[in-house]
């Protein structure tokens, strides 16, 4: 009941300071007019505020030490789920995500360099590598279990660079990445319950709090009333970054042995699998095409989906669905088969979900000319 009544009134005090700080950014961005400027790559038609993203750090933050402050007071002898591990993680934890913060503001305001944000992306990883949580062992993909420390150290910082760049590539049409996150979060906070941590479940739950009232603004917000708003790259940096720590954290926690298999590197990993499947896709097309991967462009799930004739939040609802598949497919999958089956058997899946994608996309643009699937006019 205490640790129910702990994660609750994390929850609910996030959602509160949410509602009390995002109607505050927003009548701020229209006053000094910081609008997102709809371009050919982006789905809105009228300028939008992004500087949604300004409350999630802060908010974090504040509901975090709020809740541990009054459990503490209130409970002072109820200190079996804190330890200095704990707080050696924590600290560096808000270092990294602080730098992030702030980058992604300059970036939201002015511009940022993308080697720039690469190199605090770096140093923030690094910074999770330096609170004890990096990968020492793979859990058996690709039959690898035990790795040395310097292999481990950069699989740790690709990692959160990659976990990070995926959540701010994902946000490109309204609810995605912040329903993304959603999903994540719910799922990992759930794991987090069940095995006892309860203070990393905290951390999920604040993270989900802020995400539920910007989700709405984000998505059922007028925007000609001026009543929307994005959450830019200080919200998706600070999203990847609080994810990457709790995905890295539940699978070397939560790892018996380094030479056993790890079923909960598939589940957490599967939190975040279709952004993450993305990246690698449009990253490969790029390349295919000969172009930049580092360029955007207009090929995204997203994207696509828009193409075969869909609505924007008929697309977002989609992704979010394909995301809850795999979930749930993984979980149940993982008490009967190898991690890299595992892993293969989903890249066999979302291969076949992009191949009818495109059939479809072909489909609509054929029966927009005015032809049948066999290509003659009628």
């Amino acid at each position: 009941m205490q640790i129910s009544l702990f994660l609750l009134s994390g929850l609910l005090v996030s959602v509160l300071l949410g509602m009390i700080i995002i109607p505050r950014i927003l009548v701020i961005s229209h006053k000094k007019r910081l609008y997102d400027v709809p371009d050919s790559r982006k789905v809105h038609t009228t300028p939008v505020p992004r500087l949604g993203g300004l409350s999630f750090f802060p908010v974090i933050l504040m509901s975090m030490a709020l809740v541990m402050g009054f459990r503490l007071y209130l409970w002072p002898s109820d200190l079996s789920s804190l330890s200095l591990e704990m707080l050696h993680e924590y600290l560096f934890l808000f270092v990294g995500m602080t730098l992030l913060y702030l980058v992604g503001v300059c970036d939201d305001l002015v511009g940022v360099g993308y080697r720039y944000k690469f190199v605090v992306q770096i140093v923030a990883a690094l910074l999770l590598v330096l609170s004890g949580n990096w990968f020492y062992t793979l859990g058996g993909l690709f039959g690898i279990y035990s790795v040395p420390a310097w292999v481990g150290i950069s699989f740790t910082v690709f990692i959160v660079v990659y976990v990070t760049n995926a959540i701010n590539l994902i946000d490109g049409i309204d609810g995605l990445a912040s329903g993304l996150c959603c999903i994540a979060l719910s799922v990992l906070s759930a794991i987090f319950c069940i095995r006892g941590q309860y203070v990393y479940a905290m951390l999920a739950v604040c993270t989900l709090g802020i995400l539920m009232p910007f989700w709405c603004y984000n998505v059922f917000g007028n925007a000609k009333r001026g009543h929307k708003l994005f959450m830019g790259d200080a919200g998706s940096l600070t999203l990847g970054y609080v994810i990457s720590f709790l995905i890295i954290h539940l699978c070397v926690s939560n790892s018996s042995s380094s030479d056993c298999p790890n079923p909960y590197m598939v589940i957490a990993f599967s939190t975040v699998l279709v952004p993450l499947l993305d990246v690698i896709r449009v990253v490969l097309h790029r390349l295919r095409e000969r172009k930049s991967p580092f360029l955007p462009d207009k090929n995204h799930f997203h994207h696509k989906l828009l193409r075969t004739g869909m609505r924007v939040r008929m697309a977002m609802v989609t992704i979010l669905c394909v995301s809850v598949f795999f979930i749930a497919l993984n979980m149940v999958l993982v008490k009967y088969m190898n991690i890299t089956y595992i892993l293969l058997f989903d890249l066999f899946l979302w291969s076949v979900l992009h191949l009818t994608i495109n059939l479809l996309i072909v489909w609509n643009r054929k029966r927009q000319d005015g032809e049948d699937v066999f290509g003659k006019k009628f």
